[in-house]
């Protein structure tokens, strides 16, 4: 009785081991999965912007990064349907933040 109590713990135990194994290379994998589908965005990116809008991208990441997924969303739907010789220049790019991003507010302090 007492072996059998202890066989079934240790396949409890085992069984665990193999479940957390397994969520673990799960997770593993999701992560690769995540890394190429960035490596590939960024590829199209540097394959359709000019240098100058490249950079003004990396500005808008360090600056603003809850922005610098929409814009790049934006810069990936419109190269889609650009030919393969345009290129988007920093000029567009600019147009873009300008409609992704939202307006200054001013805020003026009165005192009485």
């Amino acid at each position: 009785m007492a072996d059998e109590e202890e066989l079934e713990m240790l396949r409890k135990r085992r069984l665990q081991q193999l479940q957390q194994r397994m969520a673990i290379e799960e997770a593993e994998e999701g992560q690769r999965q995540e890394d190429l589908v960035a490596a590939q965005r960024q590829q199209m990116l540097r394959r359709f912007l000019t240098p100058e809008a490249r950079e003004r991208l990396a500005r808008i990441k360090m600056a603003r990064p809850e922005y610098a997924g929409a814009v790049e969303q934006q810069l990936l739907n419109l190269s889609t349907r650009m030919s393969k010789e345009e290129r988007i220049d920093d000029v567009t790019l600019k147009k873009i933040l300008h409609r992704i991003m939202p307006k200054k507010r001013e805020i003026k302090i009165e005192r009485r």
